[in-house]
């Protein structure tokens, strides 16, 4: 596999966890350094292990990661995107900023917006392994970025949109989930032809 063609996977890898950063720095409301990087440490690495964990599990693992991995990413995500909806409907002064999201809470964001990754490692069986350690270290990076930059966007929208962006965010999380199961399940090729 070309280095082309390793960024774009790391890019397309990277795109749910910045979608799920912007709701996250939605949340925040202002800037606060150590809570950013938590999530984007914890996004970069789960995106690199997925692959690792994907590769290292073979072939014969396959059917069993893809008959769960929607179900488990659909699950976490709807939940977190109910649980912000709910607080953003109940939230008290305007422009009251959230706390930080709990580790248990980052864990579970960082394992949904990465096990569709797992399936990835396979693609990589065949390749050489400086390749295979080059692909996991451009995914963990890209990841990373795109997740600090996430959360730089959502501060963003949160600040200048008069629509309760919270509100927005739960709604992109269930998006996210219910696109990973349908991607998975096929429904998508067989409702739009993609």
């Amino acid at each position: 596999m070309d280095v082309g063609t390793i960024l774009l996977l790391a890019i397309a890898l990277a795109m749910d966890c910045f979608a799920v950063s912007i709701t996250n720095g939605v949340a925040l409301g202002r800037f606060h350094f150590v809570p950013i990087m938590k999530m984007s440490l914890l996004f970069g690495f789960f995106q690199a292990l997925m692959p690792l964990v994907g590769w290292l599990a073979g072939v014969g693992f396959k059917e069993r990661i893809e008959a769960y991995d929607h179900w488990i990413a659909l699950g976490v995500l709807v939940f977190l995107g109910v649980k912000m909806i709910r607080e953003s409907l109940t939230e008290g002064e305007e422009g009251e900023s959230q706390p930080a999201l709990r580790w248990k809470t980052l864990i579970l964001l960082a394992i949904a917006t990465s096990i569709d990754a797992l399936a990835t490692g396979l693609v990589f069986i065949t390749e050489t392994i400086p390749t295979f350690a080059f692909a996991l270290m451009m995914i963990g990076i890209f990841s990373f970025a795109l997740s600090v930059a996430g959360n730089l966007v959502g501060l963003y929208l949160g600040r200048h949109l008069p629509v309760n962006m919270e509100l927005v965010g739960g709604l992109v999380l269930i998006g996210i989930g219910v696109k990973i199961f349908l991607e998975h399940t096929a429904l998508l090729t067989v409702w739009f032809g993609f």
